[in-house]
């Protein structure tokens, strides 16, 4: 089975750090997600998705995504059901995020002077954080380039024609 889902969109509201009784961390936030089409008036419609990060990852969004900011996320989706205050029963869905990534310029990320409000490490365009990892990462840089793969000397290569069942 595969469940994988990739958004990119805006954060509707500030997101907020809490806590569960056992002291994780946890982080419910909504994105607001365009449509690639646009309606018969070329108004681009939007979708709303619920995100869920745990742990770090919830501490990350937290600490550096703010209203309006750019986000793009990995994760699953998961229902879950629930009674509502009027004893309705409800179903949920959302996303529950495994990584988590800038896709914003560092203008739209704030533009606070590094250190001022931790974006010291973070600011970069295309950084990300996943609970897998014990510390944020961004691209890796590299200090020469890959090596190139040479074609070598096929002078000694043999072709076989006599296999005539062969597909191609």
């Amino acid at each position: 089975m595969l469940n994988v889902a990739v958004l990119m969109g805006r954060l509707v509201a500030d997101p907020e750090l809490r806590r569960t009784q056992s002291d994780l961390a946890v982080c419910s936030f909504r994105i607001a997600v365009d449509r690639s089409y646009s309606n018969k008036s070329g108004e681009r419609q939007a979708d709303f998705i619920d995100i869920v990060a745990w742990r770090s990852t919830a501490e990350f969004v937290c600490k550096y995504f703010t209203k309006g900011q750019m986000i793009a996320v990995e994760g699953s989706i998961q229902t879950r059901s629930y009674e509502d205050k009027q004893g309705n029963k409800r179903t949920a869905v959302e996303v529950v995020a495994n990584n988590v990534s800038f896709c914003g310029s560092k203008r739209e990320s704030g533009g606070a002077p590094s250190g001022e409000r931790g974006y010291d490490r973070a600011s970069s365009y295309g950084g990300s954080y996943s609970d897998t990892r014990d510390e944020f990462s961004s691209a890796p840089s590299f200090a020469e380039p890959a090596p190139a793969f040479s074609s070598g000397d096929d002078s000694s290569f043999e072709t076989d024609t006599a296999d005539a069942d062969l597909p191609f």
